[in-house]
């Protein structure tokens, strides 16, 4: 992984503080990067280049068609329901809600109750 950058730094603490209240996650190092886990299923990680976070999502097309510049694929991600965000065009309140969303297309249905009765996470 390259040094990382002031962007990649500032976006994982701001990760972590969005995710880790959140019941059932846990961080991780992928492919020598943190990640955030639910259940044991990844949601969202620091790329290599630490210019990007892969994040899981069911509704790509939507944000990239948004913000193309901020949200991409490469041919890897083809096939998967992931995409790339660029650290240095994403707005912090796209990123909090991807996260979120993405926490929430893994965790367990008893821990998506608790996060909302617990005034974590909104509808």
């Amino acid at each position: 992984m390259n040094a990382p950058n002031d962007n990649a730094f500032l976006s994982l603490q701001f990760a972590r503080s969005v995710v880790m209240p959140l019941p059932g996650v846990t961080e991780k190092i992928c492919f020598d990067t943190p990640a955030f886990y639910a259940n044991k299923k990844i949601f969202s990680r620091l790329k290599e280049d630490g210019l990007s976070w892969v994040m899981y999502t069911e509704e790509r097309d939507k944000w990239m068609q948004a913000d193309p510049e901020t949200f991409f694929i490469t041919d890897h991600y083809v096939n998967y329901n992931y995409m790339l965000v660029n650290l240095a065009t994403v707005n912090p309140a796209d990123l909090q809600l991807l996260l979120i969303t993405a926490w929430k297309n893994r965790a367990l249905k008893k821990q998506v109750e608790t996060a909302l009765a617990q005034g974590l996470i909104n509808e």
